[in-house]
């Protein structure tokens, strides 16, 4: 009886997900593992990763299996901005892995590339392989740990990396620890002067303004990267100051046919990157002593 009433449940998040008009996505997959739920829908060529349906999560992850390099989200796609800063990455960082889209779409555009990919849960990484079309090669490699002590550790070994995405979060649960100021220190350690930090995160709720404050106070002025389409956003910033916007449409122009086949509008990007404070600078900096992502996210 529980198995079924989950089943619709899921079946109604699926459904609220899915454009106006569309099929019921049909599940292909389900698993509990030790942090979370995990679904699989697919409904025609379309197929999606969920995390804890049943409490109203949205898609993680969506493919289209007959166009696998196409990114169908316009957070994924936005998390390329970051090359309008740096354009030759040779070590690249993403924590959190999801379907693997981002990790798979680096090692593509940089096939010598050296691409550590840091996912806490060894279910979603079995998931990606098996139903998204995610392989590891010999420059791009999976470590099954949780994010901060790993980057923890790579600064304590003085270890850089050019190009460094923080997607672990989710619309279901933030994780506090990788949203504090002593982590971003970290962050800052295992960057260089022109390596570019790229963060997902969210455009509303009361953990805007503390995670935006936290954000200035770590590293100064950073590009706010919003769209209209979505409620993600995405912080783009690096340790050396910020470039000028012609610099940012000169790259954005030599780019694009490499990124048009990923769906990637980058030449549309430069004008959307806002270094605007649109935040109450008054709020207060989240540490590893206050926290309280979860409770703000839900407000």
């Amino acid at each position: 009886m529980r198995k079924r009433a989950l089943f619709a449940t899921a079946m109604t998040a699926v459904f609220c997900s899915l454009p106006p008009g569309s099929v019921t996505a049909e599940t292909i997959h389900q698993e509990r593992s030790k942090y979370r739920d995990i679904t699989v829908t697919e409904v025609g060529n379309r197929r999606c990763l969920l995390f804890n349906v049943h409490r109203g999560d949205r898609n993680q992850t969506c493919i289209l299996v007959n166009d696998k390099q196409r990114l169908v989200f316009d957070y994924t796609r936005m998390s390329f901005a970051g090359l309008l800063l740096n354009d030759r990455p040779k070590r690249i960082l993403v924590v959190g892995l999801g379907g693997g889209s981002i990790p798979l779409t680096f090692s593509e555009l940089f096939p010598d590339a050296q691409i550590d990919v840091v996912e806490i849960d060894e279910a979603v990484l079995s998931v990606a392989k098996k139903f998204f079309f995610f392989e590891e090669t010999e420059n791009m490699k999976v470590l099954v740990e949780d994010g901060r002590p790993f980057i923890k550790r790579a600064g304590i070994r003085r270890e850089k990396y050019d190009y460094i995405v923080l997607d672990a979060f989710s619309g279901d649960y933030i994780p506090e620890h990788m949203l504090t100021r002593e982590f971003l220190d970290e962050v800052r350690n295992i960057m260089q002067p022109e390596s570019v930090l790229v963060a997902n995160t969210f455009s509303t709720s009361r953990l805007y303004d503390h995670e935006s404050v936290t954000y200035q106070r770590a590293f100064g002025e950073f590009f706010n990267f919003k769209l209209p389409t979505t409620g993600n956003r995405i912080i783009i910033t690096q340790l050396e100051p910020l470039p000028p916007r012609n610099q940012l449409v000169a790259k954005a122009q030599a780019f694009a046919d490499r990124l048009e086949k990923y769906g990637i509008p980058i030449l549309s990007y430069p004008s959307r990157l806002s270094t605007r404070v649109d935040w109450n600078m008054s709020r207060r900096q989240l540490t590893d002593q206050y926290a309280p992502a979860n409770l703000l996210r839900g407000n």
